[in-house]
């Protein structure tokens, strides 16, 4: 079942949330070809740990490191490593700020150097499904109308939507009792109501959507190698309808 939580909550969380805005804002300008994902790890978290903050996904499960850092075919949880990004990289990078307890998730795919016109479209798509899924989380809402919207948009740009990887309440733990699938029925599913609070991050392949998993026993791949895109936000349900808690400037309308 969700976690339903007070306003005074979802504020402790918008505090963390301002952190990993932070971070993805400070990422913008540091990310270019010629740089490894761990220096990217390492950036990340230094700046958390500057906020007074702390990696939640460091030790989550036995993971090592403080941020997922996922490139090309890699769905998610991908570890940085000595790999160098270079132009035309897709790159995501994925992370969870802990702020005295609380906790805010998102991720983001930043393309390096010049895009292949498909690859910046699939780029686009995914970030289109991540902000049609927010305008579905409303009160009165159902769970399935998120997932129905970004299968729909995806599918229609010929794209296809992560199955085995899905959206998930949050609040004191990353996964907080409730799931949120990026495919489904409009109409179908849990209803949303006000103080919940879960992230929406729909993972899309430029080919199958079928995954595999990599010998690390953490790193998501695209069966067929194509290429994915994945964009994450935390949102908080209000009377209104929701806020994005880990906004990092007007990418998304309510």
């Amino acid at each position: 079942m969700p976690n339903i939580l007070t306003k005074n909550q979802i504020e402790k969380m918008k505090d963390a949330g301002k952190i990993v805005s932070l971070c993805h804002h400070s990422l913008r300008d540091y990310i270019k070809p010629g740089i490894t994902t761990n220096a990217i790890n390492q950036f990340v978290e230094k700046i958390m740990i500057a906020n007074h903050s702390t990696p939640e996904q460091k030790g989550y499960m036995g993971y090592p490191y403080a941020t997922c850092t996922s490139v090309n075919d890699e769905i998610c949880h991908a570890f940085p490593s000595d790999y160098v990004v270079k132009n035309g990289d897709l790159l995501k990078v994925d992370f969870v700020v802990n702020l005295n307890g609380w906790l805010a998730d998102s991720a983001w795919c930043y393309g390096i150097g010049n895009l292949a016109p498909k690859t910046k479209l699939l780029m686009d798509t995914t970030k289109e499904c991540l902000c049609l899924g927010i305008s579905q989380a409303k009160v009165g809402n159902r769970i399935g109308d998120i997932g129905a919207i970004i299968q729909k948009h995806a599918e229609s740009k010929g794209f296809s939507v992560v199955r085995e990887y899905t959206g998930h309440g949050i609040s004191r733990v990353i996964h907080d009792g409730l799931i949120v699938p990026h495919v489904g029925k409009a109409g179908r599913g849990q209803r949303i109501k006000e103080g919940m609070v879960f992230t929406i991050e729909p993972m899309i392949n430029e080919g199958h959507y079928l995954s595999k998993l990599a010998d690390d026993g953490w790193t998501a791949k695209t069966k067929d190698g194509s290429l994915s895109a994945q964009f994450e936000h935390t949102i908080a349900i209000t009377k209104q309808g929701n806020e994005i808690i880990t906004r990092q400037g007007d990418e998304c309308t309510k």
